[in-house]
């Protein structure tokens, strides 16, 4: 084991070359060395061959940790690609989660506030009852409930609206939409806090120096709500965003102003979403003595870096 004035921990990353990993890869290494598999190196769409190819990497590497930045995301596509979506999301999970246990490594998963119907507009707590609208939130919760059971050492983060400088988004298509557009229609009646890459992986980060050298039964284990904090709606956030861009020297057709608010009932899609994505972190700030900064100063960062 790493001595406690110098630690330097072992931890494999899954989906590397996603939004996330994309985040993860650089912050991890604060914690040792990092072995990066990409979605194609570790391929999630069948189970049975990923655990012919993780378990020799997991039984030479010996990680203190596994992060799992893989996750099927085409929230509409996953409604006839059900298959998919579970294998992904769910079976792939599970078999992550026996070797994890199989190898004493803290497991780190990453889900999402589409677990909840979206009622209400009170922020939903970890111990609020599941009930996904969609295939995408059914199959992600069945991943929870794969980690949960099979994975004792677990951190389960339950996050919203993920946006990042690294791959697709809806910041990003904003900004592309506003540079070929004088007007667009955004959704105004779904509210959540849009939830940067670098935040998730820094609060990763931090809660794994925590808890590597905790105890299996050690109660900080389990699942977190990990948002940014404030909340707004995708009409406002995509103001807020389109205002930024402006204003570090983008030029855009589309201005603030021209922003349409429509109800979601105008724009219909294959999958629901939850009109209510607001998330309560109160857990995970009290817990880990963590502060989370509110989502314009994500939204920001991320401006800086594209623009």
């Amino acid at each position: 084991m790493p001595s406690a004035n110098h630690p330097s921990y072992r931890v494999l990353l899954l989906g590397a070359n996603g939004q996330l990993g994309f985040a993860l890869e650089s912050a991890l290494k604060a914690l040792g060395e990092v072995k990066a598999l990409t979605r194609s190196e570790a391929d999630f769409s069948n189970a049975f061959a990923l655990r012919d190819t993780l378990l020799p990497i997991v039984k030479q590497f010996q990680p203190h940790a596994i992060v799992n930045a893989v996750a099927y995301t085409a929230v509409d596509k996953a409604q006839t690609e059900q298959t998919i979506a579970l294998q992904v999301n769910a079976q792939s999970v599970g078999v992550l989660a026996e070797l994890a246990q199989s190898a004493n490594a803290v497991l780190v998963h990453y889900s999402t506030d589409y677990v909840f119907d979206g009622a209400g507009g009170t922020p939903w707590a970890e111990n609020d009852q599941a009930n996904p609208l969609s295939v995408y939130g059914q199959s992600k919760w069945l991943g929870e409930c794969a980690v949960r059971q099979h994975c004792r050492k677990h951190l389960i983060f339950r996050t919203s609206w993920v946006v990042g400088a690294h791959g697709n988004n809806f910041l990003k298509t904003m900004l592309r939409l506003a540079a070929e557009r004088d007007s667009l229609r955004v959704v105004a009646d779904q509210m959540g806090a849009p939830t940067s890459t670098d935040l998730l992986a820094k609060v990763t980060v931090d809660v794994l120096q925590t808890m590597f050298a905790a105890a299996q039964s050690d109660a900080r284990f389990g699942t977190y709500h990990l948002a940014a904090s404030g909340e707004t709606s995708w009409h406002a956030y995509a103001q807020y965003a389109i205002a930024g861009a402006i204003q570090r020297g983008a030029h855009l057709a589309c201005k603030p102003e021209s922003l349409k608010p429509i109800p979601t009932s105008a724009y219909p899609l294959p999958a629901p979403r939850p009109a209510n994505s607001r998330l309560n972190t109160e857990k995970i700030r009290s817990t880990f003595g963590i502060e989370l900064p509110t989502w314009q100063l994500g939204v920001d960062a991320i401006l800086d870096t594209l623009i």
